[in-house]
């Protein structure tokens, strides 16, 4: 239609003129549509009309513009022109870039086969490089190793010198390359001298150890551990050598530390302080003397040889510094064993704390250590050989027990298991002792001869209070342990004394004397086990046991030697009214001497009983307590007798000689009072 619109409009002039022929024939504009044609349409309305104008009058505007359409049609037509052509020339374009991408695909290809050239050939590079930096043995280290000192620079050309040795040693195509036929004889020539040079300079630092007076923790830190690296040489190529310094520090090491050990135990001994003998036991006369006791020095309180006191200050002390013997021994000062033991094992810790952490520092083996130390372990030893089997203080042997467990305990916070051994074995050594000790104690009670033990006293027999303070000690050296086995041999001990007392007791003729030494013995031993703190525990509660029970004995033999006939007469006629009604009847006559009997003499025979009570026991405060029983013992005895009174028939008749209750409770609230 557009084409047709098109050439309607290109038509010559002429032909225009003879539109008029055909009435708005605009076929080709406007569909052929004719005014007669719409003009025999029935249905024509004015809407449809007016539509119809518009559109000519569109048309007619498009005619009008006819000449811009004719313009346009030939601008096409010349863009048609050159897009032909353009199209002509791209498929050119086409074509050639089709060759050059083939053109750059033989380039990247190249390139890359270029890249893969040029990486193998930097890594054969860098491997020659690298051989030839390893191989090579530069002029400036052949001249520090042959004519240097041996100082820091030196170890840094030494660390270069391995590297080159290990380079040799290690690569399988260095031994083939002809390179190393050259470099390896200097090689050997350097490593030998390196050896030489550096052996000479450790023994020479080695024999600066043997010099008196010389700090050995301060030349080891400060000097040997700068030249660690030298003893890592050596024993990666000079084994032999490295041995020989090995060999040559170990053995000025231990000749060093046994010689300071042995000088300051030395030293210790003449600060010791004996405290036992072999006759220094429970059950042993301390009126007998012995040829053994007479050398040693006296002590102020004999008792200190079973008493623990101010010795366990050494528990708390485990930390402190060892004892400088020229020091104490200026100030004339004695020490007990257990006090020079612990000094002597601080130093013994410290001393193989500092050397095993320079051995692996510097040695790197944990056995130098141990060829070191097996010297100063036989100075111990021997030392020990002589100290135990001439001890006899129990207290200190488990003193050192427990020092030793307190020292395994810093040896494992420090992380450092050189000690575990030989503490261990000390350990050992001092428990079969112990127990030793501890046995004659107690055969010292089993077979000791009553006759010469018994004193004409009630009062608590030395022996008692031997053991007492023996017991005392080793309960409060077992509070934090917990160990059994103390424990099993302490009830042993508890056993002997049990016997050993009951036989002392036997020996006075009155069974109330009898009563009151076991009462006093008792008294005490408690007494002192409460001293030590509250863990008596079995052996306190035994102790306690044994006095509430003779205690009631006692009350009973007080009570019938001042009103035996009216306890008497309790126990048996009013308890006997009281339980069956076939007994004959109490009478007055049976019961009137009885009251006039206490009302005329409770007074007294009160007094009486407190006198005896007062010196009958050590203990003020037992001895009250026990006259407090036997008074509130003797109102309940009263109590009956009056209760028996008020069902006799005429008993009425002796309630003015019965004391009144009161009376007897206001007595003994005033006896009450005095303590």
């Amino acid at each position: 239609m557009a084409e047709a619109a098109t050439n309607e409009l290109l038509k010559p002039e002429g032909e225009a003129t003879d539109a008029s022929k055909s009435v708005f024939n605009l076929g080709a504009v406007v569909g052929d549509l004719t005014i007669e044609e719409d003009a025999s349409s029935n249905d024509i309305s004015l809407e449809g009309l007016q539509q119809e104008l518009e559109e000519c009058k569109a048309d007619e505007e498009y005619i009008t513009e006819s000449d811009n359409l004719v313009s346009l049609h030939d601008q096409i037509r010349d863009c048609d022109v050159i897009l032909s052509q353009m199209e002509t020339l791209l498929g050119g374009f086409q074509v050639e870039i089709g060759s050059i991408s083939s053109d750059i695909k033989i380039l990247q290809e190249k390139s890359l086969d270029m890249g893969l050239k040029l990486k193998n050939r930097k890594v054969a590079e860098s491997k020659l490089a690298k051989f030839v930096e390893d191989i090579i043995v530069p002029p400036r280290m052949i001249e520090i190793i042959v004519d240097g000192e041996v100082n820091e620079e030196y170890l840094r050309t030494l660390e270069i010198l391995s590297k080159k040795l290990k380079f040799v040693e290690v690569d399988s195509m260095v031994k083939t390359s002809n390179a190393l036929k050259d470099v390896q004889p200097e090689l050997e020539r350097l490593r030998q001298k390196a050896i030489s040079k550096v052996f000479e300079f450790m023994i020479q630092k080695l024999y600066a150890l043997r010099k008196p007076k010389t700090n050995i923790q301060i030349l080891q830190q400060s000097i040997l551990l700068k030249y660690k690296y030298v003893i890592t040489f050596l024993k990666e190529h000079g084994k032999e050598i490295y041995n020989e310094v090995r060999v040559a520090y170990t053995d000025t090491m231990n000749k060093v530390l046994s010689a300071h050990f042995r000088a300051y135990i030395q030293a210790l001994e003449k600060l010791q302080l004996d405290i036992a003998g072999p006759t220094d036991l429970i059950g042993v006369d301390t009126r007998s003397t012995s040829l053994f006791s007479r050398g040693r020095e006296p002590l102020k309180n004999r008792s200190a040889i079973f008493a623990l006191g101010d010795r366990i200050n050494i528990l708390k002390e485990i930390d402190e510094p060892s004892l400088i013997p020229h020091i104490a021994e200026a100030s004339s000062k004695k020490y007990p064993y257990e006090v020079l033991f612990r000094s002597l094992h601080k130093l013994l810790m410290d001393t193989a704390t500092s050397e095993y952490v320079f051995c692996g520092d510097f040695f790197g083996e944990e056995s130098v250590f141990l060829d070191i130390f097996s010297g100063p372990f036989t100075v111990m030893d021997e030392h020990f050989g002589t100290i135990l089997p001439n001890c006899f203080d129990a207290i200190g042997i488990m003193l050192m027990i427990r020092i030793t467990h307190q020292h395994q305990l810093i040896m494992s916070r420090r992380r450092i298991p050189c000690l575990d051994s030989y503490l261990d074995k000390v350990n050992i050594s001092l428990w079969p002792r112990f127990k030793m000790i501890f046995d004659m104690h107690i055969n010292s009670l089993r077979n000791a001869n009553v006759k010469t033990l018994w004193e004409d006293d009630v009062h608590p027999h030395y022996v008692m209070r031997r053991y007492a303070e023996f017991t005392a000690s080793l309960i409060q050296l077992n509070v934090d342990y917990g160990d059994g086995q103390l424990d099993l041999n302490m009830e042993r001990l508890k056993m002997a004394i049990d016997d050993l007392l009951i036989k002392l007791a036997k020996t006075f003729t009155k069974p109330k004397l009898q009563t009151v030494f076991l009462i006093n013995n008792y008294d005490m031993t408690i007494a002192v086990l409460k001293e030590a703190g509250p863990e008596g525990g079995k052996i306190q509660l035994h102790f306690e046991e044994l006095l509430k029970n003779n205690t009631a004995v006692y009350v009973e033999e007080l009570l019938v030697e001042h009103f035996g006939n009216l306890i008497k007469f309790v126990k048996t006629r009013a308890s006997a009214e009281e339980g069956s009604s076939d007994k004959a009847a109490i009478t007055v006559a049976e019961v009137e001497p009885l009251v006039k009997d206490f009302g005329s003499r409770w007074k007294a025979a009160i007094e009486l009983m407190h006198g005896d009570v007062i010196t009958s026991f050590s203990n003020f405060l037992c001895g009250m307590e026990i006259l407090r029983a036997a008074l509130t013992q003797l109102l309940l005895y009263y109590t009956r007798l009056s209760d028996c009174m008020k069902r006799i028939a005429g008993g009425s008749a002796l309630n003015k000689d019965l004391v009144s209750i009161s009376s007897i409770m206001y007595e003994i609230r005033k006896y009450s009072r005095t303590f």
